[in-house]
């Protein structure tokens, strides 16, 4: 015979961090989203070139901060 398994809160917690961290938010603000809409239409983030331009533009970022960051994302 099989136990009814209980569900606790701290399963519950387990769970939601689990799931938001599967999650594919780019971690942007609204207000950065919106810059690099208007700055960089038909920006592809998986391009190293374009990414590392609107993270200086509109994240306040450097080559070496960005280029670190575009290159966790996946740009290329």
């Amino acid at each position: 015979m099989m136990r009814a398994f209980r569900y606790s809160p701290f399963c519950g917690a387990a769970m939601a961090l689990l799931v938001s961290g599967c999650s594919k938010s780019d971690g942007y603000s609204q207000q950065q989203r919106l810059c690099i809409a208007q700055k960089f239409p038909g920006y592809d983030s998986t391009k190293m070139d374009e990414c590392v331009a609107a993270c200086k533009a509109c994240l306040n970022g450097n080559t070496i901060t960005c280029t670190t960051s575009c290159t966790l994302k996946g740009a290329k």
